[in-house]
């Protein structure tokens, strides 16, 4: 500093005393904040479980019998239970997980008394035989334009002049309750807006009144988040339940099952990737028995044809 240009003027002006660098955290950058570390991370630990739980129960459905198990790890799209189950491998059961959170499994393995299990791959439509039928048949010729549908066959002729007509044949009744609805192999998959985060989720299952999804990042019970299935399509809902990575929604208002037609889902894989879990534990099964038995494009457009005509 200039005494002399200060007293008698002149010269650039300059502050008599400089002000400080400010020190700490300042409160438009996090990034400015020091974290001390004691020591230096190791391993890469990206890979280790994260959905192991503990004291988590849910209910297992099996030849029309209910169980209460606990759930050891659920994620990636199979579980470990523990329990007393009278299940043989590749049995198919119903694992419960809340509301809105009933989902079909494939046991996988046995050991003792713990349980690995598979979820079926596709997403489940609750609602009835018919409805899905129809909106399976919408999606395939929206989405999957190559994959036609067959021309009717012809009708029977007409009797001629004179001639009884044949007798009927006997028909199965028409009710939606005498039907089951045609196995699929679609997924559909979304992005859901939740506590000022975006995450890509998958529907396990959906209905008028919620769904289940699967998502990688956590989600808070009670938060009300904007499930997403397309631009034209949203849900809004609240989460009543969180396990692992499986998330139970509510719907605000009941959902339009018809509008999954304008969505676009994507086709299952043939070969299923079991999560590490599922692979530690050892899986004794026969790799070609037991699978899902998932119809194709072409094998789902003429079984929805002949289930249409029913």
């Amino acid at each position: 500093m200039n005494i002399r240009a200060k007293i008698f003027g002149g010269g650039a002006e300059e502050p008599i005393l400089k002000a400080k660098t400010p020190k700490g955290a300042r409160p438009d950058a996090l990034d400015s904040v020091a974290v001390a570390r004691e020591s230096r991370q190791r391993s890469d630990s990206r890979g280790e479980d994260r959905h192991r739980l503990i004291g988590e129960r849910a209910r297992i459905t099996h030849d029309g019998k209910t169980d209460e198990v606990q759930l050891i790890n659920l994620s990636g799209g199979g579980a470990m239970i523990e329990g007393r189950l009278p299940v043989m491998l590749w049995d198919r059961v119903h694992l419960h997980l809340g509301e809105h959170g009933d989902i079909e499994c494939a046991v996988r393995w046995i050991r003792d008394r713990r349980i690995g299990l598979e979820f079926a791959h596709e997403t489940r439509l609750d609602c009835g035989a018919d409805e899905v039928a129809t909106l399976l048949r919408e999606v395939i010729n929206r989405s999957f334009p190559d994959a036609e549908f067959p021309e009717a066959e012809d009708q029977p002729a007409e009797p001629c002049a004179g001639e009884p007509p044949a007798p009927e044949a006997h028909q199965p009744p028409r009710g939606d309750e005498h039907r089951s609805a045609p196995r699929h192999p679609l997924i559909w998959t979304g992005t859901l807006y939740h506590d000022f985060q975006t995450t890509p989720v998958r529907v396990r299952n959906i209905s008028r009144t919620g769904a289940m999804i699967e998502s990688s990042e956590p989600v808070r019970v009670g938060a009300q988040p904007l499930l997403e299935l397309s631009d034209a399509v949203s849900i809004s809902g609240t989460v009543q339940w969180a396990v692992g990575d499986q998330v139970g929604l509510r719907f605000n208002e009941p959902f339009d099952m018809s509008l999954l037609a304008e969505s676009t889902p994507v086709v299952a894989e043939p070969v299923w990737t079991p999560p590490p879990y599922l692979e530690k534990a050892g899986a004794e099964l026969d790799a070609d028995e037991g699978h899902w038995n998932h119809l194709t494009l072409t094998e789902l457009r003429r079984e929805l044809e002949g289930f249409l005509k029913r």
